[in-house]
């Protein structure tokens, strides 16, 4: 159960939410909405009634006074111990609040007040003492859900889709009702879930006619299947899956992965499920266990899969790199059993492959396609290495405009092959060529790297700094292996 918190307010936080002609400040209002909708108590310190008697406008004071009864005021303090004769008012007032918050009567003060932040430090209570915005950002961290963005998709509300409920594409997913009632009980279920803000990512063809659609919410404590097994904590479920047939091969389905694993990641979702029926979705369910997804049970008939999502990685030496990254994604394992390569990647190629990268420089406009909806890619090239394995580490360095590491991924498969037509039906619609440039790259040797995108580092690293740090020694012209202390480099200087 979610703890409610309660904040006593400081003079200086209580006169802009009192005073009706004044004009609250972004930060302040937003902490009084989030602290609404926590079912967070805010209250006055009845010190407080003194310091507005003090106020010299009468005016002003009277309207102060009456309207600061709309929140509740602490009760029978603690008379505070720090005060003394020679304490002058304004001291006293202060001194009455944090010594409320040294007798745990709240679970923080929130105030502007730069004299009470240094009291609170020489009183050891600074960690509980918050400005407007540090007290908003804490009830941002705690009741506003993190969305994430990515190329191709939108994140909608649903009641903005309820105008498209009589569109064809709809009419698959009421399969799931008795034949009877299909109709009606779907859009009820649809109406009442708009009702309740529910949200979903979506994806438009070239028309603008909906083409998939991926209906999710994060629960907490979830029974999720007929035998009773509950995940504890918060679990992001995904409720509704669907592309339509016109769009297949674009790669939506695990684009909408995408979004899922990285919206789990941003708000510390331990686990993902979805239910799925075992005739009617076996494509989907074969594609979720690529990913990571296993059967747990069923509920009302359905398949229930969950896949684990882990805050920390696991300790799991035992399993093999690449098995580990299938079960554990977006964490993989770099230990030293794990080989890692540098991989240089031309802008152009680079934008298409990694459409959500934000570059640097940006400007660079490129007809992306449907190559980097996916999350498991193809890399060709004609280096001289062999030492590629399933499970080593990848960095994709981006040549030419900004020269820098840029993203991570983990090797699937690596295979060398000299027949266009077999390089094709590997890599489909998993690379940044074109057939004819298979052909042509396939007059030589060619090395294939299947991979799996785990991310884009927080900020990237630039060839200035990977020499520093002696990760090369050189101009990146070809696939290079690195050390594992090379490897620590670059990833501590991408946290900087």
């Amino acid at each position: 159960m979610r703890q409610r918190l309660r904040f006593l307010l400081d003079t200086n936080v209580l006169i802009p939410l009192q005073d009706s002609l004044q004009v609250l400040e972004g930060n302040l209002a937003n902490f009084v909405r989030l602290a609404s909708v926590g079912g967070h108590q805010l209250m006055y310190h009845p010190a407080n009634i003194a310091d507005f008697d003090r106020d010299h406008d009468a005016a002003r004071r009277h309207r102060n006074l009456q309207r600061i009864r709309q929140y509740p005021a602490l009760s029978t303090p603690a008379p505070c111990i720090w005060n003394t004769p020679e304490t002058s008012p304004n001291d006293a007032c202060d001194n009455e609040l944090l010594y409320a918050l040294h007798c745990d009567a709240v679970h923080a003060l929130v105030t502007e007040d730069r004299g009470v932040h240094a009291k609170a430090r020489a009183h050891g209570l600074a960690h509980r003492v918050y400005t407007i915005q540090t007290a908003e950002d804490w009830l941002k961290r705690l009741h506003e859900t993190r969305q994430i963005t990515l190329p191709n998709i939108i994140d909608v509300p649903l009641y903005s889709l309820t105008p498209e409920l009589a569109e064809p594409f709809f009419d698959s997913l009421r399969g799931g009702y008795p034949a009877t009632a299909s109709r009606a009980a779907f859009d009820d279920w649809f109406r009442r879930k708009a009702r309740e803000d529910r949200h979903a990512w979506v994806y438009r063809d070239d028309g603008g006619a909906l083409g998939a659609i991926c209906i999710y919410q994060i629960q907490t404590d979830e029974v999720v299947n007929d035998a009773g097994e509950t995940l504890q904590g918060a679990a992001l479920k995904l409720c509704t899956f669907k592309v339509a047939e016109l769009v297949r091969g674009r790669k939506i389905g695990e684009l909408f992965l995408k979004a899922a694993f990285r919206f789990a990641t941003e708000n510390g979702c331990e686990h993902l499920f979805i239910t799925a029926g075992a005739d009617s979705q076996d494509y989907l369910i074969r594609v979720l266990k690529e990913f990571g997804f296993e059967e747990r049970g069923t509920y009302k008939g359905d398949v229930v899969l969950i896949k684990q999502h882990p805050v920390l990685p696991p300790s799991a030496t035992n399993v093999a790199p690449a098995e580990y990254v299938r079960r554990f994604f977006p964490h993989f394992r770099s230990d030293p059993a794990v080989g890692k390569f540098l991989i240089p990647i031309q802008p152009l190629y680079h934008a298409i492959l990694f459409p959500d990268y934000v570059p640097i420089q940006p400007g660079l406009f490129v007809q992306t396609g449907n190559v980097g909806n996916a999350i498991k890619l193809a890399y060709l090239c004609h280096a001289q290495t062999n030492a590629v394995r399933p499970g080593d580490v990848l960095l994709f360095y981006r040549t030419d405009d900004e020269k820098a590491v840029t993203s991570v991924g983990v090797v699937e498969q690596f295979e060398v092959f000299s027949d266009g037509a077999q390089i094709a039906s590997l890599v489909s619609r998993r690379t940044v060529y074109s057939l004819r440039e298979i052909d042509e790259l396939a007059r030589k040797p060619t090395k294939v790297i299947l991979f799996r995108l785990i991310g884009h580092l927080r900020a990237a690293v630039p060839y200035e700094q990977l020499m520093r740090d002696g990760v090369v020694r050189g101009p990146i012209q070809s696939i290079c292996k690195i050390p594992d202390v090379a490897f620590s480099r670059v990833l501590a200087a991408s946290r900087r």
